[in-house]
């Protein structure tokens, strides 16, 4: 049986983070906690070396960073709300104040990490979408949120 793509450990509502690669390594810790990586270092170096080709502050106070790499077991996305805003560099300029940090394992068939941004991105393009999850009160609500948007759709 596939692991849920995300579960209520993987969210975390009120994520410290002085800077992207801090935020990165807590949402790596996240993933790691829930048996999802075989190797977190790995994993990080996949996702920083991802975001030094281009940002994945995508705008609205987003980044979508992502890593595809071996050192991942089950396609995951783990989810954090940063209690001070980071700088990303995102395309619009302005500081990031959610994370939506997708791994994908090497031998994931195609392109399953673009399939998940591009659900990710239909929903976040939303003001009423962000403003709700921003203000969500628990994983769940986000769970919620979400709903079945980055569940496997059925081949």
């Amino acid at each position: 049986m596939m692991k849920e793509t995300i579960t209520q450990k993987l969210i975390a509502l009120d994520l410290e983070g002085q800077d992207k690669e801090e935020v990165i390594q807590q949402l790596a810790n996240l993933l790691a906690e829930d048996g999802r990586l075989n190797n977190r270092d790995a994993y990080i170096r996949n996702v920083q070396e991802r975001e030094r080709l281009t940002t994945t502050g995508i705008g609205f106070g987003i980044a979508i960073p992502h890593g595809k790499t071996d050192a991942v077991k089950d396609v995951s996305v783990a989810i954090g709300r940063l209690q001070t805003p980071v700088e990303w560099d995102a395309m619009d300029g302005k500081p990031v104040t959610m994370v939506f940090q997708i791994a994908v394992p090497e031998a994931s068939k195609g392109n399953e990490h673009l399939r998940l941004i591009s659900a990710l991105s239909r929903q976040l393009i939303h003001q009423e979408f962000r403003d709700q999850i921003m203000n969500a009160t628990s994983s769940q609500e986000v769970l919620d949120l979400l709903g079945n948007s980055l569940e496997k759709t059925p081949a």
